[in-house]
């Protein structure tokens, strides 16, 4: 059964100062009754019926309410109240006059909704004599006469919106309709307006401009698909026969697993695929009474299990590059609830390919927006980092569709509901298992854990966890006395990435555990990977400004010396983190401020790192140079150095960061307080100006 779905409108209030509010809600509006539109015309029946019950339910809603959610008395029409309308003496009422009442009634409604449909073609003619002699106003007018007499003449919608071309409600209500029509350019037209009117609505009309061609390309697809199928060829024949026999009731399980088999081997390509949809494929198997029972966790015996996999390995061709299967499959009420518990199934090939299935659709943008909008994910995450325990194809398959799904701020979203109750439990056994679980998956794993950390809720969660914290000192460890033997240098470059993120926010627990993160940061100064070298300077710049205590502990085993050469020798990240970190030493640490002075002669490096393009390097290599000049002696060792020059440069230079300049004059201050010579030759480069205008920020500091 087909439905008629092009008189079912709504109206579109024109305003041009309709507030963003009542925009999102009308774009909800639209939303619903394309969904309501889409099940009226689906070819299964059950979608069919639900549609047409919605339809009635938003129906009866809308007369009690109104438009503009604002509820109204309605005005019922009063059926025939003469004597013989009335119950009898006995409280029962004359089934014949009742009857003929209603009838009466019937007809009254009928003659008036004649009457407004004469009115509102009128006044639409009215309407379109005003618009042809370019008096839109009278026109626009005419045309919301007509529609209070009669709602649903979706002409007058689309006529009306013409005299407003720039009126955003009015084109994207045009858009939907003409998309529902099939007219795909005009459709197009309007979304494409909408830019050239509005450009912040780019990602609105991405959207919509999307759904078009899809549907565009899903017409296409299906008359092509009909044309092959009544020309005989053999691929389309085939497939619709095979589904005429999986219909059949009261065959064994074997029987519909080997024809799901068959039918498997028959999809492929895009064609066959689409005879499957446009033949019922996904309601005659996931409807069917004896596949839907074994559709589940647990299954009992090894029929049911080749079941399932049939299942399973169909479901991957038939939406393999198929939008519009994809969606079919997973808006279907069965599959939707039971294609989420086969993750669960206590058969390891179950799982697989589930896994491959859901790969599938985690690869694309349209895919992922399909998973999160229609299957519950919340617990997507702790599933996930489960399967890293299994030294199979499993762990793989669940880290690449976690590492596709993390790209969805939504699934971020859904990722905090369960975190500190379900996920970090899960990820804390994990580390504590490291010998005994996939160390490739577990490393891709960290790494999905960190990239989470951009979500602030997240961050926050596993940040003022002392349990996790530890956990994953623990971890480092581990892998520390086992890297040299081992593997395991992808886990711990990702855990160090993961502490980053959780150590860019200060708080309690980070100061508590200062001193022990510290020190294993340092002891990984000694790896033969540069990468990690990398991560656990940079990890250590977040932890030292937590203590002073910690600072000093850690000048005391040697880190300025070992900054110092890596800043020597580093690439740019590393000099980055380096160069951070040797200021914040510098800055509360009298004994670093010495030991730099000593190990960097005369700071030649920091005035070649104080010309560094990386304006954060050269701002730290400033304030490290202001501190060092502190040490006496220092400013008198650096006269016959081109410091002055260096300085002047930076200070009055066109940093986009103010503090670069702040810094280097900072320093120019302290050079000239401590020995006044070198003012003769910030004379000589006429930069008294600017000695002048540093020395409040001297006296500041």
């Amino acid at each position: 059964m087909k439905m008629n779905h092009k008189n079912i409108t709504f109206e579109v209030k024109m305003s041009s100062r309709q507030d963003e509010q009542d925009f999102q809600k009308f774009l909800r509006d639209v939303d619903e009754i394309t969904n309501l539109i889409q099940g009226l015309n689906s070819t299964d029946v059950t979608v069919q019926e639900k549609a047409m019950a919605e339809t009635e339910k938003r129906l009866v809603s809308t007369a009690a309410y109104g438009e503009d959610g604002c509820k109204y008395k309605v005005d019922r029409t009063l059926i025939n109240t003469e004597t013989s309308t009335l119950p009898d003496q006995d409280g029962v009422m004359n089934p014949e006059s009742f009857m003929a009442a209603v009838e009466k009634d019937a007809k009254q409604r009928a003659r008036k909704r004649k009457e407004n449909e004469a009115l509102a073609n009128a006044l639409k003619q009215e309407g379109n004599d005003a618009f042809s002699k370019g008096d839109y106003e009278m026109a626009i007018q005419k045309y919301t006469e007509g529609l209070k007499k009669q709602k649903d003449m979706q002409v007058l919608y689309t006529n009306r919106a013409q005299c407003d071309e720039k009126c955003i409600k009015a084109l994207f209500h045009m858009g939907k309709a003409y998309l529902a029509q099939k007219e795909y350019i005009k459709s197009r037209e309007c979304y494409q307006k909408i830019l050239e009117f509005d450009p912040q609505k780019e990602k609105l009309c991405k959207g919509c401009l999307n759904e078009v061609d899809l549907e565009e390309k899903k017409q296409c697809e299906e008359e092509k698909a009909l044309r092959e199928l009544e020309s005989g060829k053999h691929s389309a024949v085939s497939v619709n026969e095979l589904l005429q026999k999986l219909n059949k009731p009261d065959e064994n399980i074997l029987y519909y697993a080997g024809g799901i088999r068959l039918l498997t081997d028959l999809i492929r390509d895009g064609n066959e695929q689409i005879v499957f949809r446009t033949n019922n494929g996904f309601s005659i198997i996931s409807d069917h009474e004896v596949i839907r029972p074994v559709f589940c966790a647990k299954t009992e015996s090894s029929a049911e299990v080749e079941l399932v996999l049939s299942l399973l390995f169909l479901w991957q061709e038939v939406c393999k590059g198929n939008e519009e299967n994809q969606r079919l499959l997973l808006t279907h009420p069965d599959v939707n609830l039971q294609l989420p518990t086969l993750l669960v199934s206590e058969v390891p090939e179950i799982q697989e390919h589930c896994l491959a299935l859901l790969c599938l659709f985690a690869e694309t943008d349209y895919g992922r927006n399909l998973l999160i909008r229609h299957l519950d994910t919340t617990k997507w995450l702790q599933i996930f980092l489960s399967f890293i325990k299994y030294f199979d194809n499993r762990a793989k398959q669940a880290m690449n569709i976690l590492t596709n799904l993390i790209m969805d701020d939504k699934f971020k979203v859904q990722c905090r509901i369960k975190l500190s109750t379900g996920t970090l439990p899960v990820f804390m056994e994990l580390l504590d298992s490291v010998k005994i679980v996939d160390e490739f998956a577990l490393a891709q794993g960290i790494a999905i854990m960190g990239d989470l950390c951009s979500d602030v809720v997240i961050q926050m969660q596993i940040a003022e966890s002392q349990e996790c914290w530890q956990t994953c000192l623990n971890f480092v460890d581990k892998c520390w006395n086992e890297i040299k033997i081992t593997r395991y240098s992808e886990c711990l470059h990702a855990l160090l990435g993961l502490l980053m993120n959780l150590s860019v926010e200060p708080n309690l627990i980070i100061q508590d555990l200062a001193v022990d993160i510290a020190g294993k940061c340092i002891s990984l100064f000694g790896s033969k990977d540069g990468r990690i070298v990398t991560r656990a300077i940079g990890l250590l710049s977040r932890v030292l400004p937590a203590d002073p205590a910690v600072v000093e502990e850690s000048v005391k085993q040697g880190v300025v010396n070992k900054l110092i050469k890596f800043l020597k020798v580093g690439g740019e990240t590393t000099t980055g983190y380096a160069m951070k970190t040797l200021a914040v030493c510098a800055e509360s640490s009298q004994q670093a401020q010495q030991q730099i002075v000593k190990s960097d002669k005369k700071c030649k490096l920091l005035l070649k790192l104080l010309c560094s393009p990386n304006e954060l390097v050269a701002g730290n290599a400033a304030f490290c140079l202001g501190k060092c000049l502190e040490v006496p002696g220092e400013a008198t060792n650096m006269l016959d150095t081109d410091v002055v020059k260096v300085l002047l440069k930076v200070a009055g230079g066109d940093a986009q960061r103010n503090s670069v300049q702040e810094n280097a004059a900072i320093a120019l201050g302290k050079l000239c307080t401590a020995d006044a010579r070198h003012i003769s030759r910030l004379r000589e480069l006429n930069g008294m100006a600017i000695l002048k205008s540093s020395m409040k920020y001297v006296q500041e500091s």
